[in-house]
């Protein structure tokens, strides 16, 4: 059976432990200087509407570490939706590679080359969910603190597509997420009502100081993502009392951490001070794309 990555809700518990595991795994195997070919032969399409850094070097270095090969395509190459339909494009690539990783806006994009492709399709971030950044978020909270179990995990700023991840991740994991946005920036209300079906331990809040208190770790992200470059000057009105800044780490855990997913407008959503402090785990975290994303790609196409 094919295995398609379009949110957290397609792996079971028991397969986000596992590629948690495999995960730390190649990342020592990597430092002790050993890399294994475990997708050796294989070809990754990498699929992209938008622009990156950690997410197209982590597959691309990814990919070649584990034995295979990349083709990326960017938005010039297959302008997807007008040039060519999603669909078509997924049933052209899937005789040519194994694997499709793809950075979309729309999260139906995602879908549509799910349902029509024969290969696993890995979504790399839309606009509603970023289920690779969570994995690698996962895997350096792990790291950081030892567990995962008990954390609570607080969330400060937009209830954008990396929060819709972390309320996915809850579903599954037991784990504590809080949101602290302002009025008006909440989650996707389908996404945080089906997280508290589920038995998720999560919660929305408006007031960053009193979430934080005790927290296990702090998160934050842009307050305008790319595509909301327009309402950039409304939201750093908007988030003004939502800065992750020294005052606030402070009211967290002695030992807690602070995360961000980068890139970072430094001096909006978290100050110099934090970022390069010492609760900082945030090039942790994009280190750790790469071990994630490598262990996803071998559970998407080993069948095991």
């Amino acid at each position: 059976m094919k295995r398609d990555i379009r949110t957290l809700r397609d792996l079971t518990r028991a397969d986000m432990d596992h590629v948690l595991s495999l995960a730390a795994t190649l990342k020592q195997e990597r430092g002790e200087g050993r890399l294994r070919p475990l997708l050796a032969g294989k070809k990754l399409a990498l699929l992209f509407q938008k622009p990156s850094l950690r997410t197209r070097a982590t597959f691309d270095i990814g990919m070649t570490e584990l034995g295979g090969s990349t083709l990326f395509l960017g938005p010039d190459e297959v302008q997807l939706g007008t040039r060519e339909t999603p669909a078509d494009c997924v049933r052209v690539l899937d005789r040519l590679v194994d694997i499709i990783a793809a950075r979309t806006f729309a999260q139906e994009v995602v879908e549509e080359l799910a349902e029509h492709g024969s290969v696993p399709v890995i979504n790399a971030l839309s606009d509603l969910y970023h289920p690779c950044q969570v994995l690698a978020d996962l895997l350096t909270l792990k790291e950081s603190k030892g567990r995962i179990e008990g954390c609570h995990v607080v969330f400060v700023g937009d209830g954008n597509n990396v929060a819709h991840s972390w309320l996915l991740a809850a579903e599954k994991l037991p784990l504590r997420f809080t949101l602290a946005c302002p009025e008006g920036f909440e989650p996707d209300r389908e996404i945080l009502e089906s997280a508290v079906a589920a038995g998720a331990d999560v919660a929305v809040t408006h007031d960053p100081a009193a979430a934080v208190d005790g927290a296990d770790a702090i998160y934050t992200d842009v307050w305008a993502s790319m595509g909301q470059e327009a309402e950039a000057g409304d939201r750093q009105t908007a988030f003004a009392a939502f800065q992750v800044n020294r005052e606030l780490v402070a009211r967290a855990s002695d030992d807690v951490v602070v995360m961000h997913c980068l890139p970072a407008h430094r001096g909006e959503e978290i100050t110099d001070e934090v970022i390069e402090g010492p609760h900082s785990v945030v090039f942790d975290q994009a280190e750790n794309r790469l071990h994630a994303q490598k262990a996803l790609m071998v559970w998407c196409l080993s069948g095991d």
